[in-house]
């Protein structure tokens, strides 16, 4: 069987995990549209939850700021800052709550000296000088040495792994969020829909390995062929 750079290996296994990776996506911007209509009650943005978080882990040094875009909400570790859409910083809506607290979790996670965001903070660099660089040594592979393939493949191998650590780091960020939110910032008949709104958005780190894995798997092939 054929397994070109869009052959056999590709539709084997890319594709699944591509599609995959679109229904992950879809998912997390459907269930975020959905509950960002569904006020928490609580009357509190995602700003506010997140400052209230902060602060009674002892973080009120850590500056909350609005950023333009959709789901652009993140923790920078390296600025210690929490940045935080604006549909997300102004609203009280169940998805907004639940993605600032996500995003807090972050922050606690850095200042405990949480390992595996440590190991991923450590790795991301080297995940993206492989990822960007793979497909060239694997074309100078196939005109030059198979040895290149193999270089390639070590450098994506980085890539592979910052996938895999980062599903306990979004999981646990979550798992601390939803303790927060339990604690009455939110009310209880909103702690399942704010579940579903950080379940759906761990689901994209889970389909990002896939897809991650997909491509090592399709690397080898290649490798196998060129051998």
């Amino acid at each position: 069987m054929y397994t070109g750079f869009y052959g056999g290996s590709w539709l084997i296994f890319v594709l699944p995990a591509i599609l995959f990776a679109g229904y992950a996506q879809m998912k997390v911007k459907t269930t975020f549209s959905q509950y960002l209509k569904v006020p928490s009650e609580s009357g509190m943005t995602g700003a506010q939850v997140a400052r209230r978080i902060l602060d009674s882990s002892g973080l009120s040094d850590i500056p909350i700021e609005a950023v333009r875009g959709n789901l652009t909400d993140h923790y920078d570790p390296g600025k210690r800052v929490i940045r935080l859409s604006q549909n997300v910083y102004g609203s009280s809506s169940i998805a907004s709550v639940s993605v600032a607290a996500h995003e807090v979790g972050h922050a606690i996670q850095h200042a405990e000296g949480y390992f595996p965001l440590i190991l991923r903070n450590n790795i991301a660099p080297i995940a993206n000088f492989g990822s960007k660089l793979v497909w060239i040594f694997v074309i100078l592979g196939f005109i030059i040495s198979p040895f290149l393939i193999d270089v390639g493949i070590a450098l994506f191998l980085a890539a592979v792994l910052f996938q895999i650590v980062t599903l306990p780091v979004e999981f646990n960020a979550s798992r601390r969020a939803m303790v927060h939110l339990e604690n009455g910032l939110i009310p209880s008949q909103s702690l399942k829909p704010a579940k579903k709104v950080l379940d759906a958005a761990a689901l994209t780190y889970v389909a990002a390995t896939i897809v991650a894995l997909a491509e090592l798997l399709r690397l080898l092939a290649l490798r196998g062929q060129r051998r």
